[in-house]
């Protein structure tokens, strides 16, 4: 194991933020970073080595591969994370737009040119349905993540919590809730659901896959 790997294993060991999940997460990122950053010609780095040029570096590669907004803007998120322990914040600008990283595109199974608005959702007769759009908006759900999402489980006051078997990849990650129109919207995601999924109890994951589309 290169020595960048196994300090950033170790700096997430003695820095257990957030859940399980997160946790597991962020190593996993980071440990594929260590790897990125040897691949762009950086070696022998150790943890407090980080600076400007490795983030811009990084932050090219990723958009040369054509990796998602979001993808992107969730391993910075983990770089800003790094940058902090080490108490090096300021190597890492705090506006993603200093990088190019434009915002995420929302609802993009209806069109990748479009997205819903208020008078499209007036149009949808499903009420589960329309709050899984309302949902995607609100959070950026992937559509297979705003249908199988149990509301009230997911619900962790700060943070909408996903399981790994809701999401694309399997992974569990956690989403801040960040504002009123957040919460509101989530709240009565719960009220519709109760318990349970987006999915009406009549009605299999499938059956209500086709109806949304």
């Amino acid at each position: 194991m290169r020595d960048l790997n196994y300090e950033l294993k170790q700096l997430c060991r003695r820095n257990r933020d957030g859940s399980y999940a997160t946790q597991r997460d962020r190593e996993r990122v980071l440990d594929l970073v260590a790897n990125q950053l040897h691949d762009l010609g950086y070696r022998h780095l150790a943890a407090a080595s980080l600076k400007p040029k490795h983030v811009e570096g990084l932050v090219e590669r990723w958009q040369a591969e054509g990796l998602a907004v979001g993808t992107i803007k969730n391993r910075m998120s983990e770089l800003r994370w790094w940058a902090e322990k080490i108490g090096k914040q300021n190597v890492i600008a705090r506006d993603n737009d200093h990088y190019g990283i434009g915002n995420r595109q929302y609802v993009t199974n209806v069109s990748k040119a479009r997205q819903m608005t208020g008078g499209d959702l007036a149009r949808i007769t499903d009420p589960y349905t329309a709050m899984s759009l309302r949902l995607q908006a609100a959070f950026g759900l992937r559509r297979g993540e705003s249908i199988k999402i149990r509301p009230e489980w997911a619900d962790r006051g700060d943070t909408l919590a996903l399981k790994d078997t809701w999401t694309k990849g399997g992974r569990a990650r956690e989403i801040p809730i960040r504002n009123a129109e957040q919460r509101q919207v989530l709240d009565e995601a719960k009220a519709l659901a109760g318990r349970g999924s987006l999915i009406p109890a009549e009605r299999s994951y499938v059956e209500q896959l086709r109806r949304f589309e």
